[in-house]
């Protein structure tokens, strides 16, 4: 049945336009399973870690009102074209992409007080409710993205994974990693939670167990729109190395005036990001704000794949 459901959905339309392919970097000793060591970083850029050892302390936080005008009109587009629940989570997501891809240092983490970047793998987690109801279990999706990925790209993408993840009674790698450690003793479970920390911080957690965690990525985002409430101010954890959280909130109407002082009635969202400052610094991270806001309000170009991609530094 499964297979049968998959075969309805509609097939992303072919690009044609060259995808311009990043160069795979070599793993050097130091690099980790996610991510890649930067060394040529400026000293102040090396000791901040240090500075600021818990991502807590060294969280940044943004709050952004934006027209959707565009935006609705880009999303009807979409719908239009068969792409069933195509909403702002994947417009978002969207141009989170298409910004790495020219913002490369907002694909950074810090682990181990070290920088690191996940370089040409977008990673983001989402927390989906197998059911819209207060008894509904959650669950934690992982995404993996390319910097060349379109917007139908990334619905298939994420449509994949939410499909897969909402059957009856499926149990992901996440749930049943839970489970197991939900099973040890409280007094060893600390002490386990700390070895953990302990091979995270020199790089040596198994690959396997960073792929099931919630807490390793690029990015969290989550839906405040979907519950009808604003976004929130979302704290980063200082398990694992997500360096930034992103909430988005429902859409609401607000009343402005013309240039001729005429009412007129527009639509907004408001988003809110938590980021970690050490990643980069404050004047990259406004350009990547202020990209981001741009996509969002031109949104057609992310229907084509971006005509280069920049890489981050060694």
């Amino acid at each position: 049945m499964e297979e049968e459901k998959r075969q309805t959905l509609p097939q992303p339309a072919e690009n044609n336009s060259a995808k311009a392919e990043p160069a795979i970097r070599k793993r050097r000793i130091g690099d980790r399973s996610d991510g890649y060591k930067l060394r040529s970083l400026q000293p102040m850029s090396k000791v901040s870690p240090f500075i600021m050892p818990a991502r807590s302390g060294a969280s940044v936080y943004f709050h952004e009102s934006i027209e959707i005008t565009e935006a609705e009109n880009y999303i009807r587009k979409k719908r239009n074209q068969g792409l069933k629940g195509f909403g702002f989570m994947h417009l978002l997501l969207a141009a989170y992409v298409r910004v790495v891809s020219e913002r490369p240092q907002i694909n950074r983490f810090i682990s181990g007080q070290r920088i690191f970047s996940h370089d040409r793998d977008i990673i983001v987690n989402l927390t989906i409710k197998r059911e819209m109801t207060l008894e509904a279990e959650e669950t934690i999706v992982k995404m993996h993205f390319t910097p060349t990925d379109t917007a139908d790209e990334i619905y298939y993408k994420l449509q994949k994974l939410i499909d897969e993840n909402r059957e009856v009674n499926p149990d992901s790698n996440f749930d049943n990693t839970a489970k197991i450690f939900n099973y040890i003793p409280r007094l060893l479970l600390k002490n386990a939670i700390w070895f953990l920390k302990l091979l995270d911080y020199f790089g040596l957690l198994p690959k396997s167990l960073v792929e099931v965690s919630p807490f390793h990525g690029s990015m969290f985002i989550t839906s405040m729109g979907s519950l009808g409430i604003p976004p929130v101010f979302h704290h980063l954890y200082d398990f694992g190395n997500i360096p930034v959280f992103l909430s988005f909130g429902a859409k609401y109407k607000k009343t402005e005036l013309k240039a001729d002082g005429s009412p007129v009635q527009r639509k907004y969202i408001d988003y809110k990001i938590v980021c970690d400052e050490r990643i980069c610094d404050g004047f990259y991270l406004a350009s990547a704000f202020k990209l981001f806001k741009t996509y969002f309000r031109n949104p057609h170009v992310l229907d084509e794949a971006p005509e280069s991609v920049l890489h981050d530094v060694d």
